[in-house]
């Protein structure tokens, strides 16, 4: 007889490979890699914003998420957009200094968009085009507002020198001394991520036939031989081998029903920890300027995304067990400004590598 099903609240996330057009500002999107699809088109995410704490360089726009809040008109479009530093000596254990996240959003009527839905079939004009009419200027390589043109042609823009030094060796140094407009596709830029649409569907739980039990948990932890520590010690371990152990194990277990699964989105609940290590409490959440307490939004699932971006290698790598967001609880005006928001790394633990 089939496993029966129930509907968790948990929303997850798929990758699928995009249709360009549909991962324009205009169509409101969710995706993963390319270039940040900004929902306002002013106040974009200043470049010490956006610099990774640790090494003091651009970080890499990652994925933006797509949530509105239903009955909440400031609210009713709203989106996260997620960045990491591509230093890999950045990504220490429990060291979440290489990631920034900012929340943008409009109400229904607004400076930018249509009031009413987006068309269903691709609209004329180009990205460029496109680009063009809504007045940013965005940096070449990142996608992010770019101040400084080239000094020969200036024709491009970039963000920073480290930008333009990237392009000028990629591409620009042929195309600036022919005076060529031919330019190669962004998905080659060797700073961005593959670029992928992020579609959704609720997590369906299949009832179990049988529930691990405590034992049988215990059993899959390690076993603790060390004759130099005395009786309280290694109580003391076996307990918090035996925690991880569950938590890790609840982590496999929920996912494995969705193994391709990149995102769980879930306003309001709690994440889906790898490690019973290195979980936020309260007071190490900081509030949002507004003085609203900031609540769990969605998290980015290991270790299948790091497969799609290309960025897990042996060694030395961009790297995370999962990363969970927490946003404003009342999601505040604060205009067309990007407001910060906080994001909380955890890693695997040291066995579990």
């Amino acid at each position: 007889m089939a496993a029966s099903k129930q509907d968790s609240g948990v929303v997850l996330g798929f990758l699928e490979e995009p249709e360009p057009w549909r991962l324009r500002s205009p169509q409101f999107p969710s995706k993963v890699g390319g270039k940040p699809a900004w929902l306002s088109r002013t106040g974009l995410p200043t470049l010490p914003e956006r610099t990774c704490e640790k090494c003091r360089l651009p970080a890499a726009f990652l994925l933006q998420v797509y949530a509105p809040i239903a009955g909440l008109e400031r609210s009713f479009h709203r989106t996260l957009f997620v960045f990491c530093c591509r230093t890999p000596s950045c990504y220490a254990h429990s060291d979440s200094r290489c990631f920034k996240v900012f929340r943008s959003q409009l109400s229904r009527k607004n400076d930018f968009y249509s009031y009413e839905p987006p068309p269903d079939e691709e609209p004329v004009g180009s990205v460029d085009e496109q680009e063009r009419i809504s007045g940013m200027t965005l940096c070449r390589v990142c996608g992010c507002g770019g101040q400084k043109a080239c000094s020969r042609c200036h024709s491009v823009s970039y963000c920073s020198k480290e930008h333009q030094t990237i392009d000028w060796k990629h591409r620009h140094k042929k195309e600036c001394s022919s005076g060529s407009s031919e330019t190669l596709d962004d998905v080659n830029s060797p700073f961005l991520f593959p670029e992928f649409e992020l579609v959704t569907e609720p997590e369906e739980l299949r009832s179990k036939d049988k529930e691990l039990n405590e034992a049988e948990l215990e059993k899959t932890g390690r076993e603790f031989v060390h004759h130099d520590l005395d009786e309280n010690e290694l109580e003391d371990m076996a307990l918090h081998e035996t925690e991880d152990t569950k938590v890790f194990q609840k982590f496999k277990e929920r996912t494995a029903v969705e193994p391709h699964q990149v995102l769980r989105y879930c306003r309001g609940s709690s994440p889906l920890w790898v490690s019973a290590d290195n979980q936020p409490d309260e007071e190490k959440i900081p509030k949002c300027p507004c003085g609203a307490k900031r609540i769990f939004e969605f998290q980015q699932v290991m270790p299948q995304l790091l497969n799609d971006l290309k960025v897990d290698s042996p060694g030395v790598s961009v790297d995370w067990g999962t990363l969970a967001v927490y946003s404003c609880a009342d999601s505040c005006d604060q205009g067309h400004k990007y407001a910060p928001e906080f994001i909380w790394k955890q890693d695997f633990a040291a066995d579990r590598l």
